[in-house]
């Protein structure tokens, strides 16, 4: 019974992971982002989004909390190398983007509005 409600605890979170994601999407798309990937995922990490404004491509995760505070505070420096490691095969596969800057986002959801921090970690 316990691994029956896991799972179903992991189907739930999965689809509320996937509806924050979308929220965050279109969040970025008001402003000014295009959507370049969604969920690429690797053997070494998944990105949540990749999107693009112009010149500069941006690896954007995406947390869902019940609250921005937990949600800003979600996002640990194991995950951070993993999805930078992502974004480098990303960029091995997509070479045409390579000499795009690029940046690594977070998105929170846990509130009404999302919060986007530019920049939120570096290399």
């Amino acid at each position: 019974m316990t691994a029956s409600r896991s799972a179903s605890d992991r189907r739930h979170s999965e689809k509320r992971g996937r509806r924050a994601e979308l929220a965050a999407l279109w969040f970025l798309r008001l402003k000014g982002y295009e959507l370049v990937a969604r969920r690429f995922s690797t053997p070494v990490g998944e990105i949540d989004l990749v999107v693009r404004r112009g010149e500069l491509l941006v690896f954007v995760e995406v947390k869902r909390r019940t609250s921005k505070v937990a949600a800003l505070d979600a996002l640990g420096a194991t995950q951070r190398a993993r999805i930078a490691r992502a974004a480098a095969l990303f960029l091995q596969r997509r070479p045409s983007l390579c000499s795009m800057a690029c940046r690594f986002d977070l998105v929170a959801i846990g509130g009404f509005l999302p919060v986007h921090v530019e920049d939120a970690w570096r290399l």
